[in-house]
């Protein structure tokens, strides 16, 4: 009886291990097994200052809830501020100067207009009566020519006495007045010339006004570049000193805490991690011999190690294109003929269908992706 018993219980456990054997076996062969897997979130970032200088507040704590736009630290931006009121001073005075040459600039131009005027319209009337000056002195001397001869024969004539001596007289007092004339004609003749030399002058005078309002223009134009690189500078230090605010980028959760303030950091040093608990997803290295069947949209079921096994539900989203030895730091080199052959690994991610509270981005799990 006790030998029956005990080959009936030997059966009994053959069956046993039998069926978990083909359970195991029927498992592996309609999914793809691998516990190379890893909870991972899409938003993970270190944040850092823009700009350099002593952190003066840290807001929040490891492990605290954070919601995007909120204040996570600060620098102290008495520099930049400082700096910003030194900047604005040297614009004002700038200013001031721009508006003393543009006002210089602006009364000079009205006042070189009038005087080109009055300088060219002195000219061409002083021209004008250059001009009709020696017309005139030239027909009185063609007259005095005359007036000459005529003295000259009376003169011939009164000595034969055959004119009266008041004719002669007569002539001669006309010959005297017309070289007087003549003389004043050429004396004022003279002081036209001088006249337009003076315009002249003047014309010139008001050419040279016009280099001065040139060598205005250019340097207000100069004083123009300088205040356009001044306003280039204090807005960069007002990107600057929006900058000492750093400010969360996303809903999340503080995961890294990287220093207490006071501290005096260099531009880009980390200062806090934070990560988004509803962007998790699952990534698992999988063996090119368990790609059969393996596709985008097949159902996994997913066992978390911290979890005590805790199974979630998932579908496969997407296969990488390469395998993770592609990228690697140190490609393999077979150009010597040396070859190994070595199992090739593709990411596989897997979008979670519901999220748990407790999950952790960094978390392993063992995954089971069914096949098609």
């Amino acid at each position: 009886m006790s030998k029956k018993f005990g080959s009936l219980l030997l059966l009994l456990l053959v069956l046993i291990l039998v069926v978990i054997g083909y359970r195991y076996i029927h498992y592996r062969t309609v999914n793809a097994v691998s516990d190379a897997a890893f909870i991972k979130s899409d938003r993970l970032a270190t944040l850092s200052f823009k700009v350099g200088g002593k952190v003066i507040e840290m807001k929040k704590e490891e492990n605290r809830a954070v919601h995007k736009g909120e204040l996570l630290a600060r620098i102290d931006p008495t520099d930049f501020l400082t700096a910003k009121t030194r900047m604005t001073h040297r614009l004002e005075a700038l200013e001031q100067k721009i508006e003393a040459a543009s006002l210089r600039k602006n009364r000079l131009e009205k006042v070189l207009k009038l005087q080109s005027d009055i300088a060219r319209n002195d000219v061409n009337a002083t021209r004008k009566n250059i001009d009709s000056m020696a017309l005139k002195i030239a027909a009185a001397k063609v007259r005095l020519a005359k007036l000459q001869k005529d003295l000259a024969r009376f003169a011939d004539l009164l000595a034969k006495r055959l004119i009266e001596g008041e004719k002669y007289e007569t002539v001669k007092a006309e010959h005297d007045a017309l070289v007087k004339n003549i003389e004043a004609m050429e004396m004022a003749l003279d002081a036209q010339k001088e006249n337009l030399k003076k315009a002249q002058n003047a014309f010139k005078l008001s050419k040279v006004n016009e280099k001065e309002i040139a060598e205005l223009s250019k340097t207000i134009a100069s004083l123009q570049e300088q205040r356009k690189a001044l306003h280039s500078a204090i807005e960069d230090l007002d990107h600057k000193i929006a900058y000492t605010r750093l400010y969360a980028p996303f809903d999340g959760i503080v995961a890294k805490k990287f220093f207490d303030a006071p501290k005096v950091i260099k531009k880009g040093s980390p200062v806090y991690a934070i990560t988004d608990p509803k962007a998790l997803y699952c990534e698992v290295l999988l063996s090119e011999k368990k790609m059969k069947g393996v596709q985008p949209g097949n159902r996994v079921e997913i066992s978390v190690d911290a979890l005590e096994g805790k199974k979630f539900e998932g579908s496969v989203e997407s296969i990488a294109p390469t395998s993770a030895s592609t990228f690697s730091l140190v490609p393999r080199d077979i150009a010597s003929g040396e070859f190994t052959k070595l199992d090739q690994r593709f990411n596989v991610r897997i979008r979670l269908k519901e999220l748990d509270p407790l999950l952790r981005a960094g978390m392993g799990a063992t995954v089971a992706i069914e096949r098609k």
